[in-house]
């Protein structure tokens, strides 16, 4: 076959063998920037993938040290309360007592309480003190009153189970 091929070198003409030689000189550099400029393109690509990559593992890292934390945290106990009387006393710390239409206790663990007419701000600093003690609002319905800034509300709250 190498024998072949030089043969038929040879057999051209010496005009024809430095075109063709030229030709196949420009055809490799053209390919060697196209692959160059391909492996340029594709390294700023994964460059700004790294980039991304890095804040997400950085984020991952902070999220796992953040519930780490909270896992090495100790449970509070459950209170020893009632959980309507728990709620009672949290809404009269609230100043939030004159509101207070109704609260019954569905069970030891769920209450259902009834604001008639109370400023939507204390509401959700009062729902956010009781889920700083694991209660948690389970359902709710809030209902815009006349007056700006007030709220009637229904919702029934429960006690988180210790995990």
């Amino acid at each position: 076959m190498r024998a072949r091929l030089r043969k038929l070198w040879e057999s051209r003409p010496p005009r024809d063998r430095v075109i063709i030689a030229i030709f196949a000189a420009v055809v490799g550099a053209v390919l060697y920037l196209w692959l160059v400029q391909s492996a340029y393109r594709a390294r700023t690509q994964l460059v700004s993938s790294v980039f991304v990559l890095r804040a997400q593992a950085l984020r991952l890292d902070s999220d796992a040290t953040e519930l780490a934390r909270l896992r090495a945290t100790p449970v509070p106990p459950a209170p020893q309360t009632d959980l309507r009387t728990q709620v009672q006393a949290q809404a009269e710390a609230a100043g939030l007592a004159r509101a207070l239409l109704r609260i019954d206790a569905q069970d030891a663990n769920q209450v259902q309480v009834v604001f008639g007419s109370v400023a939507f701000a204390d509401w959700l600093t009062w729902v956010a003190s009781l889920q700083a003690q694991r209660i948690r609002v389970d359902t709710g319905r809030i209902e815009i009153l006349t007056t700006p800034g007030l709220v009637g509300v229904t919702a029934t709250f429960t006690r988180a189970k210790p995990q």
